[in-house]
Parts: structure tokens; sequence; C-alpha cells
């Protein structure tokens, strides 16, 4: 590749993308039992079941930005090394993450006027982020200059589909995300919120439904109802909360309703399910429209 694709660990790429691209992957961080831990370490692999097991048992989880100054030192040095930086980050609507980078790069590429510096509110979250990622790696691998990528995720963004369900509603009431009374009945009548991230990309409720199952179907049906055609030559994207068995029987009924063969599984990172909490099963895919 011509330069050098940076993200967050919030776009829950897999090990093996992330190294087949060589993408540069800047983790945000959270808090457990007082003590500070990255979504992302290079090289280690996260015990991201023993994570979701903690939640269950109740432990307080609190979350937070990448490490500024650490975030500082890996891109000053990929400007070092003369490399140009295309920096896709984490939907401004739910973190200050993007901002707080685009700054930092803004003040960088201030210092080295020689290296082109371009950064993209992607305004996607999870898998979602991480398919536009994915899409721009394989465009650069492919020849694409930065300028050429920048451009297509800027325009294809707001065509990248987000689809969540969550099995817990007191992880969303605690963000904020619903009320305690909704979070408290939906509980006790076993409600399940089908919810998407829209054009401001923010994590909003769109459908309630019966059971876990339906709201699996559910956004199943808003795949056919908007995936780009033809279906079965997407790459679709799916994130998980530690239900892994839920993902693979989404998986499985997309491969037999619309014959998809590229779909990647891959845990939803600590900063997020931090929020969204276990049982969590998110889709990603391209559409007309979010």
């Amino acid at each position: 590749m011509n330069f050098e694709i940076v993200t967050d660990s919030s776009s829950n790429l897999l090990d093996e993308t992330i190294g087949r691209f060589g993408l540069h992957i800047l983790p945000l961080t959270f808090m457990i039992d007082g003590q500070q831990r990255q979504s992302f370490v290079k090289g280690e692999k996260s015990d991201l079941k023993q994570f979701y097991t903690m939640m269950r048992e109740g432990k307080v989880i609190t979350t937070s930005l990448p490490n500024m100054s650490d975030s500082e030192i890996l891109l000053r040095s990929l400007l070092e090394a003369g490399r140009d930086i295309l920096y896709l980050g984490f939907s401004s609507g739910l973190s200050g993450t993007y901002q707080a980078i685009a700054l930092l790069l803004d003040n960088l590429a201030a210092e080295f006027p020689e290296r082109r510096v371009l950064h993209v509110d992607t305004l996607a979250a999870s898998g979602g982020e991480g398919l536009l990622v994915y899409k721009a790696a394989q465009m650069a691998q492919a020849g694409a200059s930065i300028e050429e990528t920048r451009q297509w995720v800027e325009d294809n963004k707001l065509k990248l589909a987000h689809w969540f369900t969550v099995d817990d509603l007191m992880f969303l009431f605690r963000g904020g995300r619903v009320t305690r009374t909704s979070a408290w009945a939906g509980t006790m009548l076993n409600i399940k919120p089908v919810m998407h991230v829209d054009n401001d990309g923010h994590l909003i409720p769109l459908e309630k439904v019966m059971g876990r199952k339906k709201s699996i179907l559910g956004m199943l049906k808003h795949m056919e109802k908007t995936a780009d055609t033809p279906i079965n030559e997407q790459t679709v994207f799916i994130t998980h909360g530690d239900c892994l068995e839920d993902a693979e029987f989404l998986r499985d009924k997309i491969a037999e309703k619309f014959s998809v063969t590229d779909i990647h599984i891959n845990y939803v990172d600590p900063v997020i399910g931090a929020h969204s909490g276990p049982g969590t099963l998110a889709l990603f895919f391209m559409a007309s429209h979010r």
C-alpha cells in the first residue's frame, strides 16, 4: 500500500485482517476494579470471554479514549518514516475518540507539511467501522491513492448498514440509551430491541420484538430489504458479545437465504461491549441506506 491506514480498536477487526493489510490500531481503554486496560494490544490475544464473564458477574466497567501520548508516538513514527496516513475513526456520535485523534493529526500535519494526513469520521461503530476499514484496505492494496480511498469512504459511509440487538436492556439503560422503565419492562416481558446506527452515528432503538430469535430474524429482514445487490457477492461482518452460537445462527441464515460466503465473525470489543452488554449481536453490510 502507498499509505498507512490507522483506525481504532472499536473497529472489531480480526487479527488476521489487521496483519494481512498491515493496519495500525489505536486501542481505546477501559477500567475494571480500578485497573486500566487496553482493548487491543498488538501481538496479544485478548480473553474477551473472560471480559464478558466479569460483566455478567456485575463488575462495573468504565471506558475512555485512546491514550493520547501513545497515539502520538505511533502516528509520529509513521510520519517520520515518510508515510502518509489515512485515519478512519469511531463515530463521533458515540465517542470523542475521532475528534481527539483528528486534532492530534492536524497538529502533526503542520509539523510534516510534506506528508498527506487525512481523516474521516466514519459515523460507524464495531463491525460497521471495521467493514469500511476492510474495504478501504482492499482499495489501497489494489493501488488506489490515499485521496481516492478517503473519498470512497466519505461517499459510502452512510450506505454501511448497522443492525444490533441486545440480550439485557439494563446495560443500555446504564448507558442512557433507554429509560429505566423500558429496561425493566423489557426484561420482564422478554422484549428485545432491534436497533441501528443512524446517519449522525448514534445508536437508535427502532423496533421491539418478543424474544431473542425474533430479534435476530428481524435483522435478517432488514438486510433483505436494503442490502446492495447482488447480495451473494457482499462481504458481511457480524460481531457479538460472547454469544457465538447466535452469531453462527445468523451467519447460517444469511448464507442459506442469500448465498453469501464471505462472512466474518468477531467479538464486540470491551469499550463498546461495556455499554451494550453480554449477548449483543450486530450485523453489518453495504446497503442503499442505513
